[in-house]
């Protein structure tokens, strides 16, 4: 039985995953990973569960930053998943992993309520006096590339809140509380939000790395899930809920 640090909508795949490589021990994965890959995350332990009965993948989501301090802080996890490449650096500067590989690559778009109240048409429009906008906060990958996108388009924005992470920012959009959010593109589907797109010169995109955290006492096993993600069947996964190739 997995649980997960986060209440997720699971969408059901027409993908069969086959057992990856060697068949390790069943057992506990701790998996941390950014909120940006709640779903596909979800869907990717559904999965390595399948291909491994008797294991169990426990799922905690959240700002990349605060999960890489979670791991130097001694919490017990075996597999880190992040969005920001430098934010994994920081992880590995510390001695806690070797090997994370690149697995995914996401772009920042705009997320505005169904109804588009402020008339949102274009990034330009965030500046606007009046139109409240959310981002991550600046620490947070979502925050950085965000940051970066509207320097890209030359816009200046004073944001009504900095959030902790991607699908806090969403949540403020799709309940109407900000007239628009700086987002990942993955994460439009998963909500009731209307999107505006920011042409891709302009757009910051992020990569995402995994690594097997060096104390875990589960080595074999989580090798296997970090496997399976980058495997074709796990990419398959990822491209499924809009990731692209890393």
């Amino acid at each position: 039985m997995r649980r997960s640090g986060l209440a997720v909508a699971v969408f059901t795949l027409p993908i069969v995953i086959a057992a990856c490589g060697s068949n390790a021990s069943a057992g506990d994965l701790t998996v941390s990973a950014a909120s940006s890959l709640t779903e596909a995350f979800t869907q990717l332990a559904d999965e390595f569960e399948a291909a491994h009965p008797g294991t169990s993948v426990n799922l905690n989501f959240g700002g990349s930053s605060s999960l890489a301090e979670q791991v130097i802080s001694g919490a017990p996890v075996d597999v880190l998943a992040t969005a920001s490449r430098v934010t994994m650096n920081t992880v590995q500067d510390s001695g806690y992993s070797e090997d994370a590989p690149p697995f995914a690559t996401n772009a920042v778009t705009i997320a505005v309520p169904t109804d588009n109240p402020a008339d949102i048409t274009s990034i330009a429009d965030l500046a606007r006096d009046g139109v409240r906008v959310a981002e991550c906060a600046p620490a947070v990958p979502c925050g950085e590339a965000a940051t970066t996108t509207l320097a890209n388009a030359g816009v200046t924005v004073t944001p009504v809140t900095l959030d902790p992470d991607v699908k806090t920012v969403l949540g403020r959009v799709a309940s109407g509380e900000v007239d628009a959010g700086l987002v990942y593109a993955t994460d439009i589907p998963t909500a009731a939000v209307g999107e505006i797109a920011i042409p891709r010169d302009i757009a910051a995109s992020t990569d995402y790395a995994i690594t097997v955290i060096n104390r875990t006492d589960q080595q074999a096993l989580a090798r296997e899930f970090v496997d399976f993600v980058l495997s074709d069947d796990g990419q398959q996964v990822l491209r499924a809920y809009g990731f692209g190739a890393p």
